[in-house]
């Protein structure tokens, strides 16, 4: 029987490179499976749904909760956001390990239903770098990145919950640091 794998969340406040790191990790390691989210945003220009995101009505989401169909979800600026429960359990039975990357707030949460979850924390090289690459992005108004920035700032509070902190400043390092984190 095969052993049952991992479940590794990787998480920190928006623009710090979450996306970019797991588009890295992945095609290094087979065994590892991102678990995709459900949200109730919109889809960014070049979304696919099922592919990054569930994307779900309120209406759709809330029933998700209700059945609890969920490993854990949050409110994040506006928008539901969330793990669906059995893609993640139907690839740590086959042995493969699931790879969470969520928000703060979700990823705090798992510790309390999956204690043995193993929880990285990506860290900017600093605020002022956080706020560049949020603007840099292009993808959100002012008033949004604004927010997401406030948020940032609670959130890079909560770092030392988790097992791990990594900073994302030089890409292949940072790699190297999850990998050593994961498989060590």
């Amino acid at each position: 029987m095969t052993s049952p794998g991992k479940l590794i969340v990787l998480t920190g406040p928006s623009g710090v490179g979450k996306g970019t790191l797991v588009r890295e990790l992945l095609p290094r390691h087979e065994q590892l499976f991102l678990s995709i989210s459900a949200t109730t945003r919109q889809p960014r220009t070049g979304e696919v749904d099922g592919k990054d995101y569930f994307f779900k009505s309120r209406a759709e989401f809330e029933a998700m909760i209700a059945a609890k169909e969920l490993l854990e979800w949050a409110e994040y600026a506006g928008n539901y956001y969330g793990t669906p429960l059995p893609p993640v359990k139907a690839q740590m039975k086959k042995g493969n390990s699931a790879l969470l990357e969520i928000e703060v707030v979700g990823a705090n949460s798992v510790k309390n239903i999956f204690p043995e979850a193993l929880r990285i924390f990506i860290l900017p090289p600093s605020f002022e770098v956080l706020e560049e690459r949020l603007r840099g992005r292009g993808t959100d108004a002012d008033e949004v990145i604004a927010k997401r920035l406030t948020r940032a700032k609670e959130e890079l509070e909560l770092s030392t919950e988790f097992d791990y902190q990594i900073i994302n400043d030089d890409l292949e390092q940072a790699i190297a640091d999850i990998e050593a984190a994961i498989f060590s």
